[in-house]
């Protein structure tokens, strides 16, 4: 029965004794006397802080503390080291004063809608070198840089015609002199038969001015050696690049007779390597009423296609093959079979293309 109770009994010691041990004065145990417990000090209110102790002179001469919290200077403990104004020794502009010319600038503008100022000047190397000087350097860079004249000479066509009769010949070509935007070009054109001789010729002598970046208008004269009687025309066209390439010409002509012809004219260059080239070409002639004397009818008068394929051995130089059909239409037609001749031909021809 009492180990029962003591089997019983065993718990409620093992929880009892950490309470115990809790409650137990260590103080008087040997090497364990602890010192007495400070009692705080009493915080002052705020009003009755202690304000900073005054700055003798001594202290004033210390060296300033090189960080040095507010909270430790207010207590005396440290003095802080001065900071420097960055606007000390600056007197700041009020409203009363006048500003400089170099303050009222940029940002400093008031808001308004006036216009930009002018910049002192377009080139700014005239500040530190004479303007006369340089204005002639100027000059003589824009004219070493596209302003100096060039030249150009072109036959796109210049070719034997193989066809049924009398082989013939026929030539295509122009000229210019000039800058980008003025020039003097002369234009020259004409067909013939070998042992019959030429059969027409024309020379064009233009002033060419540029309209816009791809297109000159032209003005001039115009005189037909042949056929006869001649005859000379004022004559007013466009000669330039359309889109997707096409070298297009046009142009009016009036002669001193009084008759009115025009001429629409056009080809394209298909690469189809970087020296092989397929140009088709087209030209149309028209004119307001008839002049039997030259063989020429009113309406479309005549047209001629063409297809030439060349080879470039140097850009400047492209012999080509190729083959033209040549067709006089209305009145043109009729007063060709009343002069024995075919209205209509197919010629195969080679020639060269050239430039310099």
């Amino acid at each position: 029965m009492k180990a029962l109770l003591l089997l019983g009994s065993a718990p409620v010691i093992l929880l009892a004794a950490p309470a115990a041990a809790q409650t137990m004065d260590h103080s008087k145990m040997p090497g364990m006397t602890m010192p007495a417990k400070p009692t705080p000090e009493p915080v002052p209110e705020a009003s009755e802080q202690p304000t900073a102790p005054a700055v003798s002179q001594d202290s004033a001469s210390a060296p300033d503390a090189p960080d040095c919290p507010p909270e430790h200077a207010q207590m005396g403990h440290c003095t802080p080291k001065p900071t420097a104004d960055p606007h000390a020794g600056h007197a700041m502009p009020g409203a009363d004063q006048a500003t400089s010319p170099m303050d009222m600038s940029g940002t400093a503008l008031p808001a308004g809608n006036a216009p930009a100022p002018q910049p002192p000047s377009d080139h700014y190397a005239d500040r530190q070198f004479p303007p006369e000087e340089m204005a002639e350097a100027r000059r003589q860079m824009m004219f070493e840089q596209g302003g100096q004249p060039f030249y150009q000479v072109m036959f796109n066509l210049a070719e034997y015609q193989a066809r049924e009769g009398a082989d013939g010949f026929r030539w295509d070509g122009e000229g210019w002199f000039g800058g980008d935007i003025n020039r003097l070009v002369v234009k020259t054109e004409g067909s013939g038969a070998f042992g019959e001789g030429v059969d027409d010729a024309e020379i064009q002598a233009l002033y060419s001015r540029a309209i816009g970046p791809y297109f000159n208008l032209q003005a001039g004269i115009r005189y037909d050696f042949e056929p006869n009687p001649s005859r000379t025309y004022a004559t007013v066209g466009f000669e330039g690049l359309a889109p997707y390439w096409f070298e297009v010409e046009g142009a009016l002509f009036l002669s001193d007779k009084g008759d009115v012809l025009g001429r629409l004219e056009g080809y394209y260059d298909q690469r189809i390597t970087q020296r092989l080239i397929l140009q088709p070409r087209a030209e149309l002639n028209l004119a307001a009423q008839d002049v039997p004397e030259n063989g020429i009818g009113s309406g479309l008068s005549d047209i001629e296609l063409g297809l030439r394929l060349r080879y470039e051995v140097a850009r400047q130089f492209a012999p080509y093959v190729g083959v033209s059909w040549d067709r006089k239409l209305g009145d043109t037609a009729d007063f060709a079979r009343a002069a024995g001749e075919n209205p209509s031909s197919t010629s195969f021809v080679f020639g060269i293309r050239t430039w310099f």
